[in-house]
C-alpha cells in the first residue's frame, strides 16, 4: 500500500467521521429524553467515550497495517476472535454506507423534492455513492482528501449556528426544558453513545498513513476534544433558542431559521445533507480495509486481499462493499442490518479495550507511542462501559448481534488453506 496521509489529513478523516448527521438531530432526541440535563450529559458522553478512544489509541500504537480493531483482537486472543470482530465491523460498516446514502436522498429531498421516490430517489442514492466508490478507488489519498473537504463543510455551518447562536440564549429557557414522558435513560445512553460513534474506524486505513503509530492516536485525541465542545455547544444553543425543542424535526434548521433568518435554516439544511455525504465518505474509505485486512489472513476470497496495480488501493474490497450496499439502499432491507450496528460497535469496543492490557504484555511498544496512564484502571473502565450500552441495548439488536455472530462461526470454518494465504505474501 502506498503510504500517503499525513498527519492532520488524518485528523480530518477522524472527524469527518464522528460528525455525521446525528448533530443535526440530537438537540431534539437528547432532550426529549434527558431535557435540560441533556447538555451536561452531551460533555459526560464525551468523557466516557474518552475512555474507549483512550484505548483504540494506545492499541494503534502497536501497528502500522490496516484493520483497527479486527487486527488488534487477532494479536491479542486468536484468529477466531479476531474475525469475529471484524466480520461484525464490517457488517456495521455495510449498513452503514446503505442507510447514509438513504439518508442523504431523504436529506435532498428537502430541497429537491424529487429526490424523495421514484427514479430521483434513485439516482440521489447511487450517483454519490458511485462518485465515492470511484474516488477512492483512483487513491486513499483523494479519499482523504475528500474527507478532508467534507469535514470542512460539514463543520462550518456548525461553527455558524454556535458563534452566532449563543448570543441569542436564553439561560431560563435553556434550563428549564422538561423532557417528555416516554422519554428512557436506557434511549438516552446509546443515543449519546452512537453521537460520537465511528473513531474505531480511524486506524482501519492504517497502511495507508505516512506514520500511523504516532499520528492515529493523536488524531483521535484532538477528534474526541474537537468533537465534544461542538456538540455540547450545539445542544446548549438549540435548547436556549428554540422553544419546544423535543418535538422538533430539524432542530438545528429551526433553531437557526430564528436567529438568522430564512438563509440559516437552508444553510443548516444542506449542512446536513453535506453531513451525511461525508460520513458516507469515509465509510466507503475505511469500510474495505476491513474486508482486505480479512482476506490477507485467509477469511474470504483471494481477489478481496489484492490492490490496484497503479493506485495502490484495495479496489476488489472497495467495489465489492459498494455492490452490496447499493442494493440494499435500493431495496430497504438495510434497516435490517442496521440493527446489528448497536451490538458490533459494541464487539468492536470491548474486544479492544479488553485486548490493550494483553498487548501490553505480548508486544514491545514502539519507542514514544502512546501509552494509557493508570495500568489496567482505564481498559478495564472502557469494557465495563460496554457492559453497561449493551444493558441499554434493544432486544432486537442483542438477537441479531446473536445471529451474526453465528454467522461469523460458520463463515470462520471456511477460511482459506494456510497455503493460500502464504500465497498472498
Amino acid at each position: 500500500m502506498r503510504r500517503a496521509v499525513s498527519r492532520w489529513e488524518l485528523v480530518g478523516f477522524s472527524i469527518n467521521d464522528v460528525i455525521g448527521s446525528g448533530v443535526y438531530l440530537l438537540p431534539a432526541a437528547a432532550a426529549a429524553n434527558l431535557g435540560s440535563a441533556s447538555t451536561g450529559a452531551v460533555v459526560l458522553a464525551g468523557l466516557a467515550v474518552l475512555l474507549l478512544v483512550l484505548c483504540f489509541a494506545e492499541a494503534a500504537s502497536y501497528f502500522d497495517k490496516p484493520g483497527s480493531a479486527y487486527l488488534y483482537t487477532r494479536e491479542a486472543f486468536g484468529e477466531l476472535v479476531g474475525f469475529q470482530v471484524g466480520w461484525m465491523t464490517w457488517l456495521a460498516r455495510v449498513a452503514s454506507v446503505a442507510s447514509l446514502s438513504v439518508g442523504f436522498s431523504r436529506a435532498l429531498g428537502y430541497l429537491w423534492p424529487g429526490a424523495n421516490e421514484g427514479l430521483g430517489q434513485s439516482l440521489a442514492i447511487a450517483i454519490p455513492l458511485l462518485a465515492l466508490t470511484a474516488i477512492n478507488v483512483v487513491g486513499v489519498k483523494s479519499g482523504a482528501r475528500t474527507a478532508v473537504f467534507l469535514a470542512i463543510t460539514k463543520t462550518v455551518p456548525l461553527l455558524v449556528f454556535i458563534g452566532v447562536g449563543i448570543f441569542f440564549v436564553s439561560a431560563p429557557l435553556a434550563t428549564s426544558v422538561e423532557p417528555k414522558s416516554t422519554g428512557s435513560l436506557g434511549a438516552a445512553v446509546l443515543l449519546l453513545l452512537f453521537a460520537y460513534a465511528g473513531f474505531e474506524n480511524t486506524a482501519a486505513p492504517a497502511g495507508e498513513f505516512k506514520n500511523p503509530r504516532r499520528d492515529v492516536p493523536f488524531a483521535l485525541i484532538v477528534q474526541i476534544g474537537v468533537v465534544t465542545l461542538i456538540y455540547t455547544a450545539v445542544q446548549w444553543v438549540a435548547l436556549g433558542t428554540l422553544p419546544g425543542v423535543v418535538d422538533a424535526k430539524t432542530p438545528l434548521a429551526d433553531a437557526a431559521a430564528r436567529f438568522l433568518g430564512g438563509w440559516g435554516g437552508l444553510m443548516m439544511t444542506v449542512g446536513g445533507a453535506l453531513s451525511i455525504l461525508g460520513t458516507n465518505s469515509n465509510t466507503v474509505l475505511a469500510g474495505p480495509r476491513y474486508l482486505y485486512a480479512l482476506a490477507r489472513d485467509g477469511f474470504g476470497p483471494a481477489v478481496l486481499a489484492t490492490l490496484h496495480p497503479r493506485f495502490r488501493t484495495p479496489t476488489a474490497a472497495i467495489l465489492v462493499q459498494t455492490g452490496i450496499a447499493l442494493p440494499l439502499a435500493f431495496s430497504g432491507s438495510f434497516e435490517v442490518l442496521a440493527t446489528l450496528s448497536v451490538v458490533a460497535r459494541l464487539a468492536t469496543y470491548f474486544g479492544t479495550a479488553v485486548a490493550v492490557p494483553v498487548l501490553r504484555r505480548k508486544l514491545q511498544q514502539p519507542a514514544n507511542a502512546f501509552r494509557i496512564p493508570g495500568g489496567p484502571v482505564i481498559p478495564i473502565a472502557a469494557a465495563s462501559l460496554c457492559v453497561v450500552f449493551a444493558l441499554s441495548a434493544e432486544k432486537k439488536n442483542l438477537i441479531a448481534g446473536a445471529i451474526a455472530l453465528g454467522v461469523g462461526f460458520v463463515l470462520y470454518r471456511f477460511q482459506r488453506r494456510p497455503a493460500e494465504k502464504v500465497a498472498l505474501e
